[in-house]
């Protein structure tokens, strides 16, 4: 059986800056275009912005949710996955994706960052946390900062091919 791959989007669930809502529309709308499933915390902000997109480029998008109410879902998921363990879900968001693409964001988006770089997925960054490190970790290798939503396709789509 074919499964069509999945990318997480990860950011802030609070109320966003117009320009960040329209940047996760596009870029949900760009990847289900490119035949991506997408995977999110299900919640509101980037999430539901990216969802929103997902479901106009006719896909299907699949929320893990913290919380154990699968109807906590903002209305554009497709699939829903109640966690009941709260912030833990950010793993299993990643965990469940090949790529992440983060837009924005708060605390919680950083550690969705960090899971994904210990997880080996690519992380494409737009408008969010910058990352430095020493050693082995010195110029955060595996995230790729982009300038706009279409080269945020772009790039998973380079990075997944």
């Amino acid at each position: 059986m074919d499964r069509r791959p999945q990318v997480a989007v990860a950011g802030g669930g609070a109320d966003l800056p117009r320009r960040l809502r329209a940047a996760a529309e596009e870029v949900g709308e760009g990847l289900a275009a490119a035949g991506f499933t997408i995977v999110c915390g299900g919640l509101g902000g980037v999430m539901e912005a990216a969802a929103r997109g997902a479901r106009r480029g006719g896909g299907d998008v699949l929320a893990v949710l913290p919380g154990d109410d699968p109807g906590a879902a903002n209305p554009y998921c497709t699939h829903v996955v109640a966690t009941g363990i709260g912030h833990a879900r950010n793993l299993a968001v990643v965990a469940s994706a090949r790529a992440v693409v983060v837009i924005g964001g708060e605390w919680g988006t950083l550690s969705e960052i960090g899971f994904a770089r210990r997880l080996g997925r690519p992380v494409v960054a737009l408008e969010t946390w910058t990352v430095e490190g020493v050693g082995p970790i010195a110029g955060a290798p595996g995230i790729e900062a982009v300038d706009d939503p279409a080269a945020a396709v772009t790039a998973v789509s380079r990075v997944l091919a």
